[in-house]
């Protein structure tokens, strides 16, 4: 049977293709074969994609896909990679983006994450970024007039309800439905995020210019937004980081950002152990990329962007590290010992109130 809804998500050098392996993972073990896997690398970097991810992510009946990223926001929007993944063709009757570092964790209904005429998902976690008194001049710049529906924020406590502000580490949309101009939800979402960025005077569109663009595109394209319960997308860190999962109700997915919030859940032999049973691997094992893989023009040109690269670079070892895939192929994992030692040591330096390096662009933890 046709599954009637493609899960697609960024593979892309070097973090997202390792955390993309355990995402793909995790949604044939909890969905089986009913649904379609892509992923999107920018079409650039396709050739970095490391070959044990490639055959990974063919053994989990995922297809690898290249996406023209370059030059199609300016200044470069990292974060804009989701909007122009979604724009890409796929044949199904429903898409779900899910970022890469989202585990699923128990079996789940496609239905339960669609709903026609509707883009489904769930509040973002906070906004930090500026007051309520922004939307005025956001809806403005569009042309739209303000929504009247209040939503509340998925780590919101108190307080009076906000204007609507969506997560986009997880939405679902018809791929059908097409607006009286013949326009599907994606482009007008695009459209939307390129009146935004030219509008010269609102704040924080780097990063934030998918979320902030996101409800006025679901308002724009004549849909409606479907608010999926938090059970569907648990995003994970922020004030609440150490707590458990809530034992009330039954959570499919956690958006982890970190890998060791996952160690510190206590999921990651879940996590490896979905590899072994779905692609036949008890790792992917990540080689340091050779300086004559470069690209010709991608050798920084300022300290910033040395900085940038040095960040980089340390967070693939962090990462190779944090989930046990070898550096270098052959390498064993982390042993117990050094794992619950790194583990502490994450804890005691977010107690510390001391911040991991991370892209400039990065949003914080409770951002989505």
């Amino acid at each position: 049977m046709t599954p009637k809804l493609t899960v697609y998500f960024i593979v892309e050098p070097p973090d997202y293709q390792v955390m993309a392996c355990y995402l793909a993972a995790s949604l044939r073990e909890n969905f089986g074969d009913a649904v379609a896997l892509v992923g999107y690398c920018p079409a650039h970097k396709i050739d970095l994609v490391h070959p044990e991810v490639k055959q990974v992510l063919a053994k989990l009946n995922c297809d690898l896909r290249p996406m023209l990223t370059e030059g199609r926001f300016d200044p470069p929007y990292p974060h804009g990679n989701k909007i122009l993944a979604t724009l890409e063709p796929r044949d199904t009757e429903f898409s779900c983006f899910m970022d890469s570092d989202i585990l699923t964790l128990r079996p789940n209904q496609v239905d339960n994450l669609i709903k026609a005429g509707c883009v489904s998902l769930t509040p973002a976690a906070s906004m930090g970024w500026a007051k309520q008194s922004v939307w005025p001049a956001i809806y403005a710049a569009v042309g739209l007039p303000l929504p009247e529906e209040r939503i509340r924020l998925m780590k919101q406590k108190k307080g009076n309800g906000r204007m609507p502000y969506f997560s986009s580490g997880l939405f679902s949309f018809p791929e059908q439905y097409r607006t009286p101009e013949g326009k599907s939800f994606p482009e007008v979402w695009m459209e939307v995020a390129q009146t935004l960025d030219a509008a010269p005077d609102l704040p924080a569109k780097r990063p934030y210019l998918d979320q902030m663009s996101l409800p006025l595109a679901i308002q724009k394209a004549g849909l409606q937004w479907n608010l999926l319960p938090d059970a569907q997308h648990f995003i994970l860190g922020g004030k609440a980081r150490g707590e458990p999962l809530p034992t009330d109700r039954e959570i499919y997915a956690v958006h982890y950002r970190q890998w060791p919030l996952i160690k510190e859940l206590g999921l990651s032999a879940y996590a490896k152990a979905l590899l072994v049973t779905h692609a036949g691997v008890k790792k992917v094992a990540l080689e340091a990329e050779p300086e004559t893989n470069r690209e010709p023009n991608s050798e920084p040109n300022s300290e910033a962007e040395s900085k940038a690269l040095r960040r980089q670079r340390r967070t693939e070892k962090r990462l190779a590290q944090g989930s046990g895939l070898g550096a270098g192929q052959g390498e064993a994992p982390q042993d117990d010992k050094a794992a619950a030692k790194a583990a502490r040591k994450a804890r005691n330096l977010a107690r510390a109130g001391k911040k991991t390096a991370v892209s400039p662009q990065a949003r914080p933890e409770t951002a989505d």
